[in-house]
This record gives C-alpha cells, structure tokens and sequence, in this order.
C-alpha cells in the first residue's frame, strides 16, 4: 500500500512563523493583566460558539494575531485534505488499512446512500444497527424483554474494557438524571477479580442483564470477565430457586435471557450461549476509543431510552459538521487543537489538566486520557519515520472543587506551565439553596474564580496590603499568566454530552494532523499483551517458563510464590 508521507509541520513557513511570533512574545514578556488592559476587544476577539457550547480562549498565552497563525500552520499541513478524507472514508488509519469513520456513526438518515465506502453504504449500515437496538432497549425498557423468571430488568451490567467501557461508562455517569426507566447499569472492565466482585455484590440475578462487548469476542479480560460472570447468574439462580441443579436446558434459557453481546464474531456469540439473533455489531473502521456512539453504546440506549440516544448522537454531529464547514480563522475546533501544539511544541508543555465543574462529568478526564493518549502518544509518523518534535500530552484531571482542594496548588505556584480546559453548565439538575445562596451559583462561582486567578494572580504589592507579613509575602505571590480555556454550557444533557466528545475527537485529530501521527492505530499497548500471555504460566506452576524470564521478573514471582495464600 502507498502512503503519501506526511508534512513535516517544522519545515513549514507557518511554523517559522509560529516560532518568530513565540520569540516575540517571550521577548516583549508575556502578560496577560496587560494585554487586557491594551486591548478592550481581546475577549471578543478570542470567544467562539459551537453548536450550544461557549469557548472563552482569552485567557490564554496568545494574542488575537496568533490565531492568524494557527490557521496557516492548519493550512500548510492540508488539515482541509485530511478532514475530507477521514470524512470520506479514505483509508487513513495506515497501519491498519482502515477507513477512520466514527463520523458515520452519527450521520442522519437521510445521508443514506450518500457515503459509499469499500462498497458498503455506511449510514445505512448503522442506522439498520441503531434500528434493532432501539427495538432491544424498548423491549428492555418496557417490560416486554425479562429475565429467566419473567421479572422486568433492572440493572444492565456491561463487560468490556478501553473504549468498549470508558466511554459507555463516563456517559452513564454524565448523564444519570434522564435514566427514566428504573433501569441501573454497572460497568466491570477490569480482569481484577475484584471488580467482578464488586460489581456483582447485591444484584438481583432475576433482574440482571449482562452486555458482553468485544468486537471479535475474543478480548482476554473481557471474556474472562463474561466467563465469570455467566458462572456468577447461573449458581446465583440456582441458589434462589429460579432454576434447578443440573437443568442444562434451563440454563441455557437463562444465559440467552441474561446474556447480549456487542460484536460482529457470531460463531463465538453462539458458543458462549447467547442468541447470535441478540448480537449488534460495528465495523472496522470504527476504533474502540471512538465507539461510544456505536452499539458499544448499547447500555446508554436502554438505561436512557432510543430518543435520549439521538439526542446524543445530534450532539456529535453538530460539532462534526461545525468541524468539517467553518473556516480555520473562525473554527474554534481547529483552534484549540492548534493551541494544544502551541503549547506542546513551543512552550515544551507536556501536561494538560482538564477540569469538568460538574460532577456528572467525574469520569470525563479518565475517558479523555484514551482519546487523547492512544491517540498521540506515538513517536514515529504515519509512514513509519521519526516523529519531528514532541507528541502527545498527558491528559488528567478532576471534577472542581474537589481538585481545587488537591492539585490546583501545583498549576498555580508550581514551576511547571499546566494549560487546563475548565468545563461548566449555566442550569444544573439539582438546584439547591443553602438559605438564600443559589448552590450552583456558589459553585460557579469557585468556576470563574479559578481562571481569573490563574490568569492575573496576585503581586507581592498586593499581598503586603493585605498585610500579611514580609517573610511570608513571597509564599503568597500567584504569578499569574498560567493558561486556560473556558468551556461553557447551556445544560449537560445528552446533545451537549455528544458536542464535547467530538469536540475532543476533532481536537485529538487536529494535533495529530500537524504531528504526521496516525492517531487511530495503538501498537504501544501490544507487547505487554503479548508479554502477559508468555509471563502467567510462570507465576505459580511452570519453572521452565520462570526461568525463562530477566532477573526482575523472576525476583518479583517469587516474592508472589512465597506469600500467595491459598
């Protein structure tokens, strides 16, 4: 297969122009109280709208002209050609000669017919999928699908690990308040025995519905984890008295009633015990981190319902089709993923906290780190040379306030230069006073607070007026000039949820467009697979396969052999 090889971004006139404008800005000394009280319009200049969400940039190390730049370095590197063909199905993931379309995951369907790729009409496809599990989650939903004993479903139990449980699970989370059906779900993802154990504690059996979800249903952790838990239902039913001890013909009712799977392998369905007829498939050129959109999603259909679903899915598209039509200048999409290079490539940043003000988004920054990390953590170009400057960012974080009472202090006074997405909603679920204090407000207000001390921090003038005393002044000194973004919502509801992933996605492409990456392959999480399998029959029986190991290895599984209480 030819691969055309990637712009090497620094050769770029827009990158030396990028770098001119950093010296300059260094030179003249950067500071953002000043280049506020300088220019009246640079928060106009620097606010964007997207689909329902609201990006304040001003706050961050760059000037309204930067902008200029960002849009020629897109330009140069033909973000245009690579959007276009990533929309169209070229098959851009060249590792893996795949088309890369989670877009079309969220297509209307009156695109049907219109994006024809390796023969396949892929809107069509999806919509036929989305159709039958809408059926599923209106019979789940409505009573009409139950358990082995003929009890309603009330908690959906789904395995899988990567994309096929951070993104289900980190939807589930945001979006609780519209789970209207009195349907629960639970997440196991871990091969841990532990988690299957905590996550099984207290369930019904009667009431439970397991989704395995594994493309090839073949993936180690997610089957051991199905493994156990098929064990789990069927001596839990027995131990209720919903079926008797040796009833294979009833235990295999209670597996098809109990068990769905999310894959596209139905020989292994079928083997496992699970009407292939209740298997919801996805493609190839949908990666695991970009599936939450897909069946992968099945979960968030039935605990939230098909309408809530779309809903979801209008979110995504609205930023797809923002993304794909709005000039670079204006495209604050492109922007912001322009702004992470900047501060990747010139300010030699290697950290990036986002910090979600709401905490139905707890598990937000947990999901990103996939996204974001698979995505770019790479050291060699999408034809296979050397990368020419740094990648990838480490991506954490924590709702507010909570971090503000953990790591703030590190972003404010430390010595490393943190850029952080800070993420709230004007209307929350929940309203609350405490007295006459609007709550939310009080916590939005720890929202703004934030970012204008990050910003402007606070002279050692300012802290002697407060007289404090002079040996303690150095210690409460906020440097300020510590960059962030403003991420602003209407509401957190299942379209607002859908806009900030492809926010995310589009971000994530963006940089990894400018860097030559091909950001949807993950080889790096591969050998200690492969190590793994060649590793575990020396832990507790095999001496051939010990002795085979380095001196590390070997010290550590004796250390295990000697304390392994049985």
């Amino acid at each position: 297969m030819a691969i055309n090889p990637p712009i090497d971004a620094t050769q770029t006139p827009a990158w030396a122009a990028l770098q001119k404008h950093y010296d300059e800005l260094q030179a003249e000394g950067i500071s953002l109280k000043k280049w506020f009280a300088e220019d009246s319009t640079r928060v106009d200049s620097l606010s964007f709208d997207a689909g329902d969400l609201h990006f304040d940039l001003s706050k961050n190390l760059i000037k309204p002209e930067t902008l200029k730049l960002f849009a020629e370095l897109a330009k140069e590197v033909k973000l245009d050609e690579r959007t276009k063909a990533m929309y169209s199905g070229v098959h851009i993931n060249n590792t893996e000669d795949r088309a890369v379309l989670h877009t079309a995951l969220r297509r209307p369907v009156e695109d049907e017919g219109k994006y024809i790729v390796d023969g396949q009409d892929t809107v069509k496809d999806v919509r036929e999928v989305l159709d039958r599990i809408y059926k599923f989650a209106d019979e789940v939903r409505s009573g009409k699908w139950t358990g082995i004993t003929g009890r309603k479903i009330e908690t959906v139990v789904n395995i899988g690990i990567g994309g096929s449980d951070l993104g289900p699970v980190m939807v589930y989370e945001a979006l609780k308040p519209y789970a209207d059906a009195g349907i629960s779900a639970r997440y196991i993802s871990n091969i841990d025995p532990n988690d299957l154990a905590e996550k099984t504690k207290g369930l019904d059996p009667e009431t439970t519905l397991f989704i395995i979800v594994s493309k090839t249903f073949t993936t180690l952790e997610t089957l051991t984890n199905a493994r156990e838990a098929r064990t789990w239902l069927l001596e839990e039913l027995v131990a209720n008295g919903a079926i008797a001890e040796g009833d294979e013909a009833a235990r295999a009712e209670a597996i098809k009633k109990h068990f769905v799977a999310v894959s596209t392998n139905l020989e292994k369905v079928a083997e496992f015990g699970i009407d292939p007829n209740n298997a919801f498939g996805f493609w190839n050129w949908v990666g695991g981190r970009y599936s939450v959109d897909s069946a992968v999603g099945t979960s968030l259909a039935v605990v939230f319902g098909p309408a809530r679903f779309e809903e979801f899915l209008h979110g995504f598209h609205e930023i797809d089709e923002y993304f794909a039509n709005t000039p670079f200048e204006k495209n604050v999409v492109v922007l912001l993923g322009m702004l992470n290079v900047w501060y990747r490539n010139f300010f030699k940043v290697a950290s990036h906290a986002v910090l979600p003000y709401d905490q139905y988004l707890h598990r937000f920054p947990a999901y990103l780190q996939q996204l974001t990390m698979e995505s770019n953590g790479k050291s060699v170009r999408w034809d296979g040379t050397p990368v020419t400057t740094e990648t990838g960012e480490i991506f954490w974080g924590e709702p507010g306030t909570n971090g503000q009472h953990a790591f703030y202090q590190l972003i404010h006074q430390g010595t490393q230069l943190i850029p952080a997405d800070f993420i709230a909603f004007v209307n929350t679920p929940n309203p609350t006073k405490d007295g006459d204090q609007d709550v939310h407000e009080l916590f939005l207000g720890n929202y703004f607070a934030q970012t204008k001390a990050l910003a402007f921090g606070k002279t050692a003038d300012e802290v002697r007026a407060e007289g404090t005393p002079e040996e303690i002044v150095p210690a409460r000194v906020f440097t300020g000039n510590r960059p962030t973004t403003s991420i602003f919502g209407v509401a957190l509801t299942p379209f607002a949820v859908g806009e900030l992933i492809a926010l995310y996605e589009h971000i994530t492409f963006v940089e990894g467009t400018v860097w030559g990456l091909d950001s949807y392959d993950q080889w790096g999480v591969e050998l200690g697979k492969q190590l793994a399998k060649q590793i575990t029959p020396a832990i507790s029986q095999d001496d051939e396969a010990l002795a085979a190991q380095d001196a590390s290895t070997q010290s550590l599984i004796k250390f295990y052999r000697a304390n392994r209480e049985f």
